[in-house]
């Protein structure tokens, strides 16, 4: 039976971790890319969790599903935290991803450095559109033509490609995710703004830009409210 999105959890697929503790983890693995940067060995809860924009106390229990609780007094060993935290991710192997849709936020998207970066190769782009088929694009310094949508199930199979991102209109994002299903890809990046139906083991990711722009404006508003209800006191 299909189901709106993804079968909802409160614990995550990689080991028992919770499914908020995942959602966190992006986060101090950025932060702890930066202290490496910068040369830093060792870290402080306190520290990392401040980068990280969280509480000392949440930071330390997210990192305990990994099994590292630091030293006291010491904190954590920037390296060898990092490198737990991108092995629970799956960020020490590359992963291929299949972009379908390469109108401008497409295009945006396959020449984003963060991906090769963090070890995603974009393996294909996809539309349907003739105008954009055949159209070279750049991606991590490479040249990757975009190819009829109708090609899309020998890339998936050649390259092994599992994580598909669905870039189009909403009209056509349900067809694009049954064809991304039914060719093997069971993790999608839906960028359309309309929730998927998939079937179960099948994970999606939603990011609509709209809706964060809107809680943006709902703070925005409520910042305004603040400052009125100051003045006319």
């Amino acid at each position: 039976m299909p189901v709106s999105q993804a079968p909802k959890s409160h614990v995550g697929a990689r080991g028992g971790i919770p499914d908020a503790t995942v959602s966190r983890l992006p986060m101090y693995h950025r932060s702890l890319v930066a202290l490496s940067n910068r040369g830093t060995i060792l870290v402080s809860s306190e520290e990392l969790a401040d980068a990280a924009g969280v509480s000392s106390a949440k930071l330390r229990k997210d990192l305990s599903f990994l099994g590292s609780y630091g030293t006291r007094g010491v904190g954590y060993e920037v390296e060898f935290l990092l490198y737990q935290i991108a092995r629970a991710l799956g960020l020490t192997q590359e992963w291929s991803v299949v972009i379908v849709g390469v109108g401008n936020l497409g295009h945006a998207l396959a020449g984003y450095p963060g991906f090769a970066s963090r070890g995603f190769k974009v393996v294909g782009l996809f539309d349907a559109d003739p105008a954009l088929i055949g159209e070279e694009v750049t991606v991590a310094g490479r040249a990757v033509v975009v190819r009829d949508v109708k090609e899309l199930a020998q890339t998936v199979r050649s390259t092994g490609a599992s994580i598909g991102v669905i870039a189009t209109p909403e009209a056509s994002a349900q067809q694009v995710c049954n064809s991304l299903v039914a060719h093997g890809v069971t993790s999608i990046l839906n960028f359309a703004t309309v929730l998927l139906e998939v079937p179960e083991g099948v994970h999606v990711r939603r990011v609509d830009l709209a809706t964060e722009l809107q809680i943006l404006a709902f703070h925005e508003q409520r910042k305004s409210q603040m400052v009125l209800a100051q003045e006319t006191a």
